[in-house]
């Protein structure tokens, strides 16, 4: 009898115990990917750039540079016409800001984990981007030779 009485009370309490209450279940369908960040870093991206930049495309040396970096360690994976590992980079200059840009240049594993432009571009291309070891200097350098092959007619 002893026995009986508590397996009972264990099968009730595993019972009661593994289900988790309505409120649990309500909150965590309301939350939104991407609440944790500020509207900065969703705008902006996640990563060592912290405020809104502008990158110059006047300084023929950086973009020269950046054609230098890009070739040697983004051009295995992105074309700038169309999608080929990644996505097409010739007009990302006008859907992203450069803020974005060298986040994801300096911060690749973190901005494809955790930010939701970085989930769906994981989503879309299935290959998260390595980080190609560049330095801020080098994806101010990158992201400058973007911005003018974006002004070429």
């Amino acid at each position: 009898m002893k026995f009986l009485t508590t397996l009972s009370l264990i099968s009730i309490l595993l019972i009661t115990g593994c289900g988790s209450p309505e409120n649990d279940k309500s909150s965590a369908a309301d939350k939104t990917p991407g609440s944790e960040f500020t509207a900065f870093e969703l705008e902006h991206g996640i990563g060592p750039i912290t405020e809104d930049i502008t990158i110059s495309t006047s300084d023929l040396e950086k973009i020269e540079k950046g054609r230098q970096i890009f070739d040697s360690k983004c051009a295995a994976c992105h074309l700038m016409t169309e999608r080929f590992v990644g996505p097409a980079l010739g007009d990302v200059t006008e859907r992203r800001s450069d803020a974005f840009i060298m986040n994801m240049i300096l911060n690749p594993s973190d901005m494809a984990r955790k930010h939701p432009e970085g989930l769906k571009m994981l989503a879309e291309y299935m290959t998260p981007m390595p980080f190609q070891n560049v330095t801020e200097e080098d994806a101010r350098a990158i992201t400058a030779y973007l911005k003018h092959l974006a002004e070429q007619p």
